[in-house]
This record gives structure tokens, C-alpha cells and sequence, in this order.
């Protein structure tokens, strides 16, 4: 029978059942660097953030994210107030100009060859990151990754509130946010007979503990004792 050439192949995600799934978190592991703290400083030095006061908070919640004591939400209150200010339309061309300053120097050859490599073999690929979509959906974009979770800003009338809209994508909010992504297209993690996720931190430890092939990727050193005791491969993309 001749197929409808109309039908919609996400609709069966399942038609190609030997499919891995590679997930992959952005900031250093595909990024040499953090999208999310320099993107504060970015909005620092285009004079669009109080330098002072931004930055001495900037500083704390990256040192809490790395120590593990991350508090999310009051960290989103304080990343996402900006999209607030301003319209949708100034965000996405000032997001043009962070990619060329700021982000493209972080993206390395090394970490594209990995992401080609997955997508040559017919992997499924996906960004999963903490960072919020606005500033992540791009730079995913840029490495010729289709799909991405990323914590979503909450948006009334076509521009953004300050908010957040749904489960933040950090620590064991990752593993929800996966298993609901696989849920709407009609899977789940176990459908893979394998899956990677490359991450640096030992945030991503409860994601990381739930595929079949997790990479420490330039890890931090709680994950990287964990991966040494636990035999994971561990890489550097730099």
C-alpha cells in the first residue's frame, strides 16, 4: 500500500524501534563556558543591568549551583526579570549579538563532532539544560539539534512575564521533563535500548543515573569521583 504522504512521521515515533536517544546538557558540556552566567554579564556590559548589584548575585547563584545548593526558583526570579523589560523583539536581536560575542567562541569543534557523530548514526538527539529556552534555543539551534527542553519562561500576549511556565528543567526536574517529552511522543526512556547523556555536573546526577551510557563530560569533582567509581567513561570537549 502506498503511504500517505501526508502522514505525519512524529505521530509513530516508534517506526523505528533500534533509534538511540542521545541527550546532551549545554552549559560546559557542548559549551566551553556558562550561557546563563554570561548572559547576565552581556546584559551588564550593554548597560542593560545595574553592574554592582547584578553582579554580586550573578556570582553567589553560580557558586550555589556548583556547590549543589542551588535554590531554582529564587535563581529564575532573578534570571528571568529581564526578559520582562523588554519586548520580544529588542530580546531576539540582542540575542543575535550575544551569539556572535559571546557564544560562538564557546562552542568547540570538538563537542560539534559529537553531535554530528550522534546525528550520522540516526540518534535522536536532544539539548536538556536548566538554562532558560530564550537564551539555550539558539545556541541548540546552532549545533543542528532540533530539539531542546530547557526551562520555559512564561509568556502573556506574546511577551515575557518574569515568570516561569512549568517544571524547571534542574537536578530531578530534568528527569520529569524528559519523561514528559517521551510521554507526548508516544514513548519512554526504556523504549531506547540505548541512551547517553553528557553533562559536567553532578547536578545532572539523577538523569544521568537512568540511561544506559552517561558520559562525564569536563566534570566537576563530585562527578567525576562518581563517574570513577561508578566506571562511566569520562571526556573533555575542549
Amino acid at each position: 500500500m502506498e503511504q500517505n504522504p501526508k502522514q505525519n512521521p512524529k505521530q509513530n515515533p516508534k517506526q523505528n524501534p533500534k533509534q538511540n536517544l542521545a541527550l546532551f546538557d549545554l552549559d560546559n558540556t557542548l559549551l566551553a563556558g556558562d550561557s546563563d552566567y554570561n548572559w547576565s554579564l552581556f546584559l551588564i556590559n550593554e548597560g542593560l543591568l545595574d553592574a554592582k548589584t547584578h553582579h554580586e548575585r550573578n556570582e553567589q547563584f553560580y557558586l550555589d549551583y556548583k556547590n549543589g545548593n542551588l535554590d531554582i526558583f529564587k535563581f529564575l526570579e532573578f534570571q528571568l526579570k529581564p526578559l520582562s523589560q523588554h519586548t520580544v523583539k529588542f530580546l531576539d536581536e540582542l540575542h543575535l549579538k550575544y551569539m556572535d560575542k559571546v557564544i560562538r567562541p564557546m562552542m568547540t569543534q570538538k563537542a560539534q563532532e559529537l553531535v554530528n557523530k550522534h546525528k550520522a548514526q540516526g540518534d535522536l538527539c536532544l539539548v536538556i539544560t536548566a538554562t532558560n529556552s530564550f537564551v539555550t534555543r539558539p545556541i541548540a539551534t546552532a549545533y543542528g539539534i532540533e530539539h531542546l527542553i530547557g526551562t520555559d519562561p512564561e509568556m502573556v500576549n506574546g511577551e515575557y512575564t518574569g515568570g516561569v511556565s512549568g517544571v524547571p528543567s534542574f537536578q530531578e526536574g530534568k528527569v520529569a521533563r524528559i519523561n514528559q517529552w517521551l510521554a507526548e511522543r508516544g514513548q519512554q526512556l526504556s523504549d531506547f535500548e540505548t541512551s547517553y547523556f553528557y553533562s559536567d555536573s553532578h547536578n545532572d546526577l539523577p538523569l544521568m543515573k537512568l540511561v544506559t551510557h552517561p558520559v562525564a563530560v569536563d566534570a566537576d569533582a563530585t562527578l567525576t569521583e562518581y563517574a570513577r567509581q561508578q566506571k562511566w567513561p569520562q571526556i573533555s570537549l575542549r
